[in-house]
């Protein structure tokens, strides 16, 4: 049977399953309540593009107690999500600046499960200029320095080579336009920032929140020039605030 591009297509394409699928790109399992508010839709219609999502494959449900989590089904679905919303953004004539409108997802997001925004493309920038990761075409791959280096850090690099993803991956960032690193090593490095309380993830949405003492640990452990947020991210997050102050 040869893929079915145009049926994968039809399932993203909806409006209220694409606003669905972009919030779960925080990586967090979410309800069909709260999705049915990202989507904008009733919960009886957001059930029914639900189930379409999960007979397609692009979600994955459990249950727990009364209620039915869903999570995009792998990071494969996610990488597709973010090359859209990067592709859809580049078609906007209209819109000058790429990306999200909101100052704090520009600076540092999730990616499903890696680090994004303007501070991952810093990371993967640097890990380039010291000849720790290196492109090859359009995918990356760690260096022999670059193998010792993560080593040097704690990193199993054979059991994350094991894994079903590749251990490096650019991944082209949606508000950048440049590469970030997805994968397994780009999963490591954000659960360790968050191991170590250098980052935070915000429960309402994909922010990352940065504050500057983590953004100088990150600096140095990984060679960036400067990691400072540009935005105090210890000051009260107030998105529609930004939004107005546009």
């Amino acid at each position: 049977m040869e893929p079915d591009i145009a049926y994968v297509a039809s399932l993203i394409g909806d409006k209220a399953r694409s606003r669905m699928l972009t919030a779960l790109m925080s990586g967090k399992a979410l309800t069909a309540t709260e999705l049915a508010l990202e989507g904008e839709i009733t919960a009886q219609t957001a059930s029914s593009h639900l189930s379409k999502l999960v007979e397609g494959g692009l979600l994955s449900m459990r249950k727990q107690g009364r209620h039915r989590y869903f999570q995009l089904s792998d990071p494969a679905v996610a990488e597709v999500i973010e090359r859209m919303l990067t592709l859809s953004a580049t078609r906007n004539l209209a819109t000058v600046r790429t990306g999200p409108n909101d100052p704090y997802l520009r600076q540092a997001r999730i990616c499903y499960d890696h680090l994004a925004g303007e501070l991952g493309v810093r990371l993967f920038d640097a890990l380039q200029q010291q000849r720790l990761l290196e492109i090859q075409g359009n995918d990356a791959r760690l260096t022999q320095a670059g193998e010792a280096f993560f080593t040097g850090l704690g990193v199993d690099l054979c059991s994350l080579r094991q894994r079903k993803r590749p251990l490096c991956r650019s991944c082209l960032d949606w508000s950048e336009r440049r590469n970030h690193l997805a994968g397994t090593l780009g999963q490591w490095i954000l659960d360790d920032a968050l191991a170590r309380q250098w980052f935070k993830l915000r429960l309402d949405s994909r922010v990352i929140e940065v504050n500057k003492v983590g953004a100088r640990q990150f600096a140095k452990r990984y060679g960036l020039a400067d990691a400072e947020p540009s935005i105090d991210c210890t000051t009260r997050y107030n998105p529609q605030a930004l939004v107005q102050s546009k």
